[in-house]
């Protein structure tokens, strides 16, 4: 029994991966939802673990065909700009900015 509890004293201590991530919300067809669902409860995994396997999948592919070159050099050279210092439109959560 002391062998059981020390295990369980191990998980408490070590951190969480999940705690490292960042959360997403993405707004997604009722039909793509359900199926990633099907998936979830068929596979006993979380929804979550099945869409970070596709970003993980095809953010190369993306990144190809929405960066400009030189970005994409820099990305795959491991340096990965600041979302904010190449956006071109204003995103929904900026700070209005007003005339002085």
């Amino acid at each position: 029994m002391r062998i059981r509890l020390k295990i369980a004293e191990r998980r408490l201590v070590r951190p969480r991966k999940a705690a490292k991530l960042k959360v997403v919300a993405v707004r997604i067809d009722p039909g793509i939802e359900r199926r990633l669902r099907l998936l979830a409860e068929t596979s006993g995994r979380k929804p979550s673990f099945f869409l970070q396997q596709l970003i993980e999948g095809g953010i190369g592919a993306l990144e190809e065909a929405w960066l400009p070159p030189d970005r994409l050099a820099q990305v795959r050279a491991g340096e990965v700009p600041e979302p904010a210092a190449f956006r071109t439109a204003p995103d929904l959560f900026d700070e209005p900015e007003f005339e002085r």
